[in-house]
């Protein structure tokens, strides 16, 4: 026992200040901001996003703008030093074809220079549905044009289409992820709780979804959609497909953390103060395997981009005149046109690029939410 003169010397801590605890939250979100190419893949994704969100404002023409006398014009040249070497504000020059037959086109200098504009008027547009304005980022006045990545077999600017076509390839994946990881957590949780024959019944009939490749069973159900559909509405239900397909894989994993989780004190204690059965599962499984789900959509998630990008690109998504990166690659199915014109295949990179980043950035959630991981 310690003298009253010994305890006297110990350093008093105060009764509030406690070792404060994180939540698991907090702590995989401070494992994955030090995975640095997690987070520059979030930041570009993020970005990515936004663009094609307000692609209106990003994007100088109109989706479906064509113009006759520019087919295939290649990337427009910005020039940021004028004719005696000195930096200058940009401009462009307007492009005259010197060759019908093979599209080939040359800047004209006599026309003069076509500074580039921000914040120009151009055509009108609604932001998100809600209110109309006709300002864009940037432009320039005609009959100069500017199409940094070219333009396409009508004469379209590919980097416009780009941003319009993002906003339908990239939110399938995002609505279709969605979908599918509600049916397959609220599926599996049931069969998981209940257990018994309903487990049983329940599992074989995932089975049998997971037996059939996805990829021929997307293709079998886009096809039997009717002709005469319009481009949003096959878009709306392209995107419920690609949903309900992609959830039977998740429910068997759903299924076996609740066998597990169904057997854990907490859930017999609310099951012994007289919570329903729902109740139990809304509140108290269906939580705790949240950090899963959230791992498992950002893996999962280029898988549905790639779908919708596959089902246009051999046409049974999107449709002309309305813009998919898949059916914007599809120009490149004409190897004459591609060796002539690469920069048609300018959305496969956006494609590649968006697949990789929610690929590393689900590799880093992954390990964020790993509990081995030592910090």
């Amino acid at each position: 026992m310690s003298s009253p003169a010994v305890e006297a010397q110990l350093p008093q801590v105060p009764a509030e200040a406690g070792i404060q605890s994180r939540s698991p939250m907090a702590i995989a979100w401070s494992r994955l901001r030090r995975n640095r190419v997690a987070m520059v893949a979030g930041v570009f994704l993020i970005v990515l996003h936004v663009i094609c969100i307000f692609a209106e404002f990003f994007a100088p023409y109109p989706e479906g703008q064509t113009n006759r006398d520019l087919f295939y014009l290649p990337p427009t040249k910005i020039h940021f030093r004028d004719e005696n070497g000195r930096l200058t504000w940009p401009y462009v020059y307007a492009y005259t074809k010197v060759d019908r037959g093979l599209h080939r086109y040359e800047p004209d200098p006599s026309l003069g220079k076509f500074p580039i504009k921000l914040f120009v008027r151009g055509h009108r547009y609604k932001v998100l549905g809600l209110f109309e304005t006709d300002i864009h980022l940037y432009g320039v006045d005609p009959p100069a044009v500017i199409y940094p990545l070219g333009a396409d077999l009508y004469g379209r600017d590919i980097l416009s289409r780009i941003w319009y076509g993002g906003r339908r390839t990239l939110f399938v994946g995002v609505i279709g992820i969605l979908i599918s990881t509600t049916i397959g957590l609220v599926y599996g949780a049931t069969s998981g709780y209940f257990g018994g024959k309903v487990d049983n019944v329940m599992m074989r009939i995932a089975e049998i979804i997971i037996s059939i490749p996805q990829f021929y069973l997307l293709v079998a159900l886009s096809a039997i959609l009717p002709v005469g559909l319009s481009s949003t509405t096959r878009f709306f239900l392209v995107t419920v497909i690609i949903g309900f397909i992609g959830w039977a894989g998740l429910s068997r994993v759903i299924r076996g953390m609740v066998l597990s989780l169904r057997a854990q004190e907490f859930v017999e204690g609310a099951r012994a103060a007289g919570a329903s059965t729902w109740r139990i599962i809304r509140r108290h499984i269906i939580p705790n395997t949240l950090s899963y789900l959230i791992v498992s959509m950002t893996i999962q998630l280029p898988g549905f981009i790639l779908s919708e990008a596959s089902l246009s690109f051999i046409g049974l998504g999107i449709q002309e005149p309305q813009a998919s990166w898949g059916l914007m690659l599809s120009d490149g199915q004409n190897l004459a046109a591609l060796s002539r014109y690469p920069w048609i295949l300018a959305p496969g990179f956006f494609i590649a690029a968006s697949v990789l980043a929610w690929s590393f950035l689900g590799d880093g959630v992954r390990d964020a939410f790993d509990p081995r991981h030592q910090d």
